[in-house]
Order: C-alpha cells, then sequence, then structure tokens
C-alpha cells in the first residue's frame, strides 16, 4: 500500500511538472510580446532608458576617406509611454534627450565627465519631444506608427566647445512591422523612419531636409527571456534647400535578456560601413526597459 500511494505522489508531482515546463515554455516575455510594433494597454506604462555612444576617427568627404582626431558622441534618452485608449489603438509619451560630446582626439571615455571645455568637449540637454504611437489597421495588429515632435532646448549648435546637437525642429515618424516565426524562435522586425529638419538653414547643418531612414533585424530566441539579434540600417539625408545631403549604412549586432518579469536590458554594437559626406564610426548602445 506505502508502495502504491508513493507511485502516485511521484506521478502526480511528474504531471505537475510537466504541466508547469509546458506554460514556462509557450509564456511569451516582454521582449518578445512588446515589440516597438505593439501598442500598450490602457493603464500600462513602458519606461525606457537607452544610452547610444558614437566615436569616430575616420570619415568621408567627397568620396574620398579620411583619417581624423577622435570625436566621440554620447546621447542619453528616456522615452515614457502610457496607453490611453481601451482598445490599444493610442499611446502618448515623452522623450527627453541629454548629450555629452568630446573632440580634439580625446578618448571616446572622456564623454561620461559631462564637461564643457573650449574646443575639446560640449554637454546639455538637447531636445524634449511629445509622442503619440498608434495602430491605425484592426487587420494589422503588428503594424504601428510612432509621431515625435523634437524641440531643442539649447541655444547654438556649435559654440566655442564645439557641436552638441541639430539645432532643429525635427518631426520625425517611425513606421513598425513585426513578424514571428512559427514555433517562436524567430522574430523579423522592420522599420521605415523619417526626420525633417525644419528651421533656419543658417543655425543647423541639417535644416530643411528630409532623412529617409529603413532597417531591418532579425531574432532568434533560444529562450523566452533571451534573444540575440543582427540588423541592417542605412540612413538618406535628402536636401530641401539647404545644400547638403549626406548618406550611411551600418551593419550591427546585439543581445536582450529579461532581467525580471517587468524588466529587460539590451545590448547593441554597430558598424559604419560606408558613408558619402558622414562618420565612419561605430557605435555602442545599452538600454534598460520597464513595462508594467
Amino acid at each position: 500500500m506505502k508502495s502504491l500511494k508513493l507511485s502516485i505522489l511521484v506521478s502526480i508531482l511528474l504531471v505537475q511538472f510537466s504541466f508547469s515546463q509546458e506554460i514556462e515554455e509557450t509564456e511569451q516575455s516582454n521582449i518578445q510580446t512588446y515589440t516597438p510594433s505593439k501598442l500598450l494597454e490602457k493603464g500600462k506604462w513602458d519606461i525606457k532608458w537607452f544610452n547610444n555612444l558614437y566615436t569616430q576617427t575616420k570619415e568621408d568627404r567627397n568620396g574620398e576617406t579620411f583619417e581624423v582626431p577622435r570625436s566621440t558622441f554620447f546621447t542619453t534618452s528616456v522615452e515614457v509611454f502610457t496607453g490611453a485608449s481601451n482598445n490599444k489603438k493610442f499611446n502618448v509619451g515623452l522623450i527627453v534627450e541629454y548629450r555629452s560630446n568630446s573632440f580634439a582626439d580625446k578618448s571616446a571615455g572622456s564623454v561620461f565627465s559631462f564637461q564643457n571645455e573650449t574646443g575639446e568637449a560640449r554637454s546639455g540637454l538637447g531636445h524634449i519631444a511629445p509622442s503619440v504611437k498608434i495602430a491605425p489597421f484592426n487587420s494589422l495588429p503588428r503594424f504601428s506608427i510612432q509621431s515625435s515632435f523634437f524641440i531643442p532646448v539649447f541655444d547654438k549648435e556649435s559654440d566655442e566647445n564645439g557641436f552638441l546637437a541639430q539645432k532643429s525642429f525635427i518631426w520625425q515618424n517611425r513606421f513598425f512591422y513585426d513578424y514571428t516565426f512559427p514555433g517562436n524562435k524567430f522574430q523579423l522586425f522592420s522599420e521605415i523612419g523619417t526626420r525633417l529638419f525644419l528651421g533656419n538653414k543658417d543655425e543647423g547643418f541639417a535644416n530643411n531636409s528630409i532623412e529617409l531612414a529603413p532597417g531591418v533585424f532579425l531574432s532568434y530566441f533560444p529562450t523566452s527571456k533571451f534573444t540575440v539579434l543582427g540588423f541592417i540600417q542605412h540612413a538618406q539625408l535628402v536636401d530641401l534647400g539647404n545644400e547638403f545631403e549626406q548618406n550611411y549604412s551600418a551593419l550591427g549586432a546585439g543581445s536582450k535578456y529579461q532581467l525580471t518579469k517587468t524588466l529587460n536590458v539590451e545590448v547593441l554594437y554597430s558598424k559604419f560601413v560606408r558613408g558619402s559626406d558622414s562618420g565612419l564610426g561605430q557605435s555602442f548602445n545599452l538600454g534598460l526597459r520597464a513595462i508594467f
């Protein structure tokens, strides 16, 4: 009798373990579910702290590549979005950017001093951007549009310390779409971004121009909480009256990990493999994202 009871108990435990494993394997994490294409439910919050460091020692000028003293541009931003409709069709948010740049062959890490030095370093608040996000089509639930209007909150694009950021009002629109392949192991994400730079052309090098920036990302999920990805991006600045154009292409890779049910982390690296009248550097990115 004791042997029978023990066998029944072991069988129950095995069934419960198998069932819990099945739930864990089929349950999606935030990094799978809440791609940039996915909107939030009403009352839900999405807070992202993202850091981008771009550094270069080469640049293209009129089709020729030149060695240049190292310059580094660091942007740290906070994005806050919340669901604003019961049908998950409309989100509202705010983006705040802070910049720190260094020049004159200073080390890439010098930007973390957040200093202002004549000809060598400049830092300060860059833009703030009220934003909205919509999912316009019921038939395409994984397609969305994010529209943001960036307002400069500094005086001059360049001063005695150096360049800070584009002295432009920027209307940015980002078109997102993603597709998860059967089995939930692979996910394809695509984006087409546009930025319209508005302002006096004498105050900003990019004013009176529009940037088109497509990108494609392919992610592989060994588990629901971890992904590795590769991507390709391109940006094309088109002249609308300021007599300046540029373009560049970048390749990159990265990963994301779901630290807790709420918090995830991502790291990305990209190399600017070609360009026209642009820098030919590399960028390092670190982001933390909380959804609750």
